[in-house]
């Protein structure tokens, strides 16, 4: 009888069946990429701490340990450049680890030199704690970070989402700039060094639990976007971040981007963060007010960040950075004009104009990116970001040479205001669209 014929019924292939799954799983109110990108968010607040730290810190090195400004520049330099140098390759082993791993490990890193600087005695422990483990870690945290997550999991919204992301950093200056300005003042710099290092740590739980590494993990699409698998992990990432670097190299777009990039770089962290505070000390302004100024720069900084996303998603992402270079520099040439004993008008002025203006560069940088170079637009981007930490690099270091060598910081600023006209220059010329990219 045909009732005690065994039924047999075929099984869906696996895809079919995560495809079906996803289906018929009810949709949440709030999609998950937000949730990725919030814990984004605080990852990079709680890895930019200790970027808050430098200008702060280099006058009482100086009194304690009798260093000069230049040596601490040269600690502050390379930790710049480690934290560009590094992002391109953390875009690439996130892309074969995995985003939670890599942010676990450069958490720790950077909480390990923090904490390891309070016992330095020596100028070069303070470029191994400062410069190399504290660069390698912020630097596997750098915008590539946030590129790789917004390409992931955003199809709409990237802009909004790049200067949301991006202006965490400034957020992280805003709660951290005053805490640190003020245990410096009350219970000298150790304190502070803690304080970073046990922000840091305090993210890594967030991270472990919260973040997850692409939609297909939790069976969604993208927001905005359509369902697709997890890619296979790609092996040899040394290799390809390289190899993505030489093919980048040989369009005209990459070295334009970098160029303006490492203009930025210069003009804000290797400049304002590295040297305004010390810079309004020397005219008689107290610490903590200078570093409210900075807190104040970065209230500022998200405003203008977001916006500049909103921005991005809707003009020409060339003509945005010509604009916001030549501002940028217009106020630099009046900076030296502006400091004081005391804070006044026209320096709150000069704070909330170049707050909203400080890295408003990033979200058309990274369109333009992405526009020229596709799915490998957050390793060239990392590549950027390095021209962009170069950049602070060199004048973390010569704005201190500087400062040692003409008494002020005057002959800094009018440079670098300068420099900003030339970038805005540059952006004008970038091509529009990848088959516009001339190979040179």
């Amino acid at each position: 009888m045909l009732s005690d014929v065994p039924q047999t019924t075929k099984s869906p292939a696996p895809d079919a069946r995560r495809r079906t799954a996803s289906e018929a799983r009810p949709r949440p109110r709030i999609h998950r990429a937000w949730i990725v990108a919030a814990v984004t968010f605080v990852t990079i607040i709680g890895g930019a701490a200790f970027n808050s730290l430098p200008g702060l810190l280099i006058d009482p090195l100086h009194t304690e340990f009798d260093w000069s400004r230049g040596e601490i520049g040269l600690a502050v330099s390379v930790d710049m450049a480690l934290y560009g140098l590094t992002a391109p390759f953390a875009a690439a082993l996130m892309d074969r680890f995995g985003i939670r791993r890599v942010v676990v490990v450069a958490l720790s890193a950077v909480a390990a030199g923090a904490l390891a600087s309070v016992w330095m005695t020596a100028a070069w422990q303070l470029l191994i704690y400062w410069g190399v483990l504290v660069g390698l870690g912020s630097g596997s945290m750098a915008m590539a970070f946030s590129a790789t997550v917004t390409n992931r999991w955003f199809v709409a919204r990237r802009g909004l989402v790049t200067g949301i992301l991006t202006a965490a950093g400034a957020s992280g200056q805003l709660v951290f700039l005053p805490l640190c300005a003020w245990i410096v003042d009350r219970h000298g710099w150790r304190p502070a060094s803690v304080t970073v290092a046990l922000a840091a740590l305090a993210v890594v739980p967030f991270v472990w639990f919260l973040m997850r590494d692409h939609p297909a993990d939790v069976g969604l699409a993208p927001y905005g976007g359509e369902y697709a698998d997890k890619p296979t992990p790609a092996r040899g990432a040394a290799s390809r971040t390289l190899r993505i670097l030489f093919d980048a190299a040989r369009t005209g777009p990459f070295w334009l981007l970098a160029g303006t990039f490492a203009i930025c770089g210069a003009s804000t962290n290797g400049l304002i963060r590295t040297h305004f505070v010390p810079s309004a000390h020397d005219h008689g302004m107290p610490i903590t007010a200078a570093a409210s100024l900075l807190a104040v720069i970065g209230i500022f900084d998200i405003i203008g960040t977001i916006f500049s996303g909103w921005l991005t998603d809707r003009f020409d992402a060339r003509r945005l950075l010509a604009v916001y270079y030549a501002l940028r520099g217009i106020s630099l040439l009046f900076l030296p004009m502006l400091m004081a004993p005391t804070v006044h008008p026209p320096m709150v002025f000069f704070i909330v104009f170049y707050g909203l203006d400080w890295v408003a560069t990033v979200p058309p940088t990274l369109a333009l990116c992405r526009e020229q170079y596709g799915e490998d637009s957050a390793i060239v981007f990392g590549w950027v970001l390095a021209s962009h930490q170069v950049g602070a690099a060199l004048v973390a270091f010569l704005g201190g040479v500087a400062r040692d060598h003409f008494g002020s910081y005057d002959m800094v600023w009018y440079a670098s205001g300068a420099m900003c006209a030339t970038a805005a220059l540059m952006a004008l010329v970038i091509r529009r669209s990848p088959a516009a990219a001339v190979v040179l």
